[in-house]
């Protein structure tokens, strides 16, 4: 079976930032928050078309997460939109206790996430940030592949009553021209197959896709399921995949602490259906470099991620 090429690609942040300011008139309620970096999160057609509604804090992502907060109590749905790292570790405490713990209606958007601030090395990498804002209850992650995607859970996010953490790339991802229904907390199996299940995420999938064509290719019959939702976890589609195929590997741009894998591995263990193995960033303090090549150091390279699934395969 072969998969459909792309017709182009796209830099998933002005991609979002348009989109944004395009679902300003359906969400009167929707502000923006910046921390002078609106140019970079695509807010310029938005600042210049809702003036009033954009408020410009400075490098201080602490204190616009709680001018956030203080926004949503006043009903209003603010977005925020900086590098990940900077709104998820240097932010927890201000992510946790303003906006999670009294669960304001506030939308976080870490941008240049995983690998994709790759030169500027591992302080502006995001390898963790699935683990830590999914410690905080009842908080929303979004993880969209492409830009079709990408448009659709920017609506979803803001129709969701409760915070909702979203991130981002800096690479460009293919825009399939598809606009895809985004159902908060449901997966998306994009290839159906009897031998292996794989979960994946986020702009990892484009990865994953091509190696699970290349393997479809030579005969294999693999489930590849995509996971937009990281929390809330879709348990139902993981599960009656994994009866069916009996082994599960997840492949996500985060470490393996915390992340998808720590999800799937749970779900799987718990009932007790499936054997687990999980691809993912090895922990430790990751080099600056290019973007392919940090992949490609810990295997997530397409390359790299046909050879891990070939070897379970053979392995089984």
């Amino acid at each position: 079976m072969k998969l459909d090429c792309p017709p182009q690609y796209v830099d998933p942040r002005s991609t979002f930032g348009k989109e944004i300011s395009e679902l300003a008139e359906r969400f009167p309620a929707l502000v923006v928050v910046s921390t002078d970096s609106g140019k970079s999160s695509g807010f310029q057609s938005f600042a210049s078309a809702q003036p009033d509604r954009y408020f410009e804090v400075g490098i201080a992502e602490q204190a616009a997460t709680g001018v956030c907060a203080g926004l949503a109590t006043t009903g209003l749905t603010p977005v925020l939109c900086a590098i990940a790292p900077f709104v998820t570790s240097r932010n927890f405490e201000f992510f946790r206790n303003d906006v999670g713990y009294m669960h304001q209606n506030v939308k976080i958007v870490g941008r240049n996430g995983g690998f994709t601030y790759s030169e500027l090395g591992s302080t502006h990498h995001s390898l963790e940030d699935y683990a830590l804002i999914g410690s905080i209850p009842g908080v929303v992650i979004l993880a969209p592949a492409d830009a079709g995607e990408l448009r659709a859970a920017c609506a979803a996010m803001l129709k969701w009553d409760g915070p909702v953490y979203m991130r981002i790339g800096a690479e460009k991802i293919p825009d399939f021209g598809n606009e895809n229904e985004f159902v908060i907390g449901r997966g998306r199996r994009i290839t159906s197959g009897n031998d292996l299940t794989v979960v994946t995420t986020g702009y990892t999938t484009n990865y994953v896709r091509s190696a699970v064509a290349l393997l479809i290719e030579e005969g294999a019959s693999i489930d590849l399921i995509h996971m937009p939702t990281v929390s809330p976890f879709d348990r139902d589609i993981v599960l009656e995949s994994a009866i069916k195929t009996g082994r599960v590997v997840s492949v996500e741009e985060h470490y393996a602490f915390g992340g998808l894998g720590t999800r799937t591995a749970e779900l799987v263990a718990g009932v007790g259906v499936a054997r687990w193995s999980g691809l993912s960033v090895s922990q430790k303090n990751q080099p600056s470099s290019t973007y392919a090549d940090l992949l490609a150091q810990n295997s997530l390279d397409v390359d790299g991620i046909s050879t891990y699934l070939r070897d379970v395969l053979e392995a089984s």
